[in-house]
């Protein structure tokens, strides 16, 4: 082991912010392993968990489904008394949890038992939260049931887009796994229940049919989906004929039938259930993203 390192674990990661977490988790604690998704067939963009283990020269596992990650565990002889996941996408076993002995780490983005399950950084924008955070939490069976470590809260500024909200809270996971982990390997620390469990809430995951503006809801709502369901799957609508991804806008106090638009110097607004929204930068079909004034330059005609 490393002077100065956490001792070593295992690390359970297959997305882009487990990629981001694992860089940062290299630089305090040793990992013996790391065990992810293989790359898809046909596969041509980046698999950064993998690049990343390949550039750190460490030992890779891959695995699609539980019983594969089952299968690993058994067929390897690792020494790390504990696990680390995040952003892994496949539930794991007790089998699993228990080949460590103790346990499994999980850096949930919520304060538990607030928005468990999938994509809650996405809904803790569009909810309008006023506060979000990290949950450290030694995983079980359930939905994000487990005992906690460590729990930091981060306000939110209600500028957020999920992108940017991502990375703050990946640096806070990481915060909490620096500072924690080695007192509770140390034995120091004591992992607690979550607090007022019967009021859980869980966040559901986003499909394709999200990206769809409904303009009959408030402003204030649209406005937060727009940033929340930036990266995907996006704000989508149809002005007149053109198909378009609204990214980013503001609230304007206007009333008018909801999306319907009207067109002004370099303004588009449009109406709402509530209010209305002011466009401030869009991306037509097959375009890149631009400003209102460079999009009305060249297609206010159209609209």
């Amino acid at each position: 082991m490393n002077s100065g390192k956490t001792e070593q674990t295992v690390f359970f990661g297959s997305g882009p912010v487990a990629a981001a977490s694992l860089e940062l988790l290299l630089t305090h604690t040793n990992v013996e392993a790391v065990i992810t998704k293989p790359k898809p067939p046909h596969h041509r963009g980046s698999v950064p968990v993998l690049e990343l283990a390949e550039k750190h020269n460490l030992p890779v596992v891959t695995v699609s489904t539980k019983q594969e990650v089952d299968n690993a565990l058994t067929g390897h002889t690792f020494a790390s008394r504990y696990g680390v996941l995040i952003d892994f996408g496949i539930i794991v076993s007790r089998a699993a949890i228990e080949h460590f002995p103790l346990g499994i780490i999980n850096s949930h983005f919520s304060l538990l038992p607030y928005l468990r399950g999938a994509d809650p950084i996405t809904w803790s924008i569009a909810n309008g939260d006023h506060e979000t955070g990290v949950s450290l939490m030694l995983i079980d069976e359930g939905m994000d049931t487990g005992k906690l470590l460590a729990q930091k809260n981060l306000v939110l500024s209600k500028t957020e887009t999920t992108p940017t909200l991502t990375n703050s809270l990946i640096e806070l996971s990481d915060s909490l796994i620096r500072d924690f982990v080695p007192h509770y390997l140390e034995g120091e620390l004591t992992p607690y229940d979550q607090q007022n469990q019967e009021n859980a809430t869980y966040s559901r995951k986003l499909d394709k049919s999200d990206s769809i503006i409904d303009w009959s809801d408030s402003a204030v709502n649209i406005e937060r989906k727009i940033r929340s369901f930036q990266g995907w799957p996006q704000s989508r609508t149809r002005l007149n004929n053109l198909d378009v991804i609204i990214t980013a806008a503001h609230v304007v106090d206007e009333r008018g039938a909801p999306a319907a638009h009207r067109v002004e110097d370099d303004q588009l607004v449009v109406f709402t259930g509530e209010k209305a929204l002011s466009i401030d930068t869009l991306k037509p079909s097959g375009k890149k993203e631009m400003p209102i004034s460079a999009f009305l330059a060249g297609y206010k005609q159209q609209l």
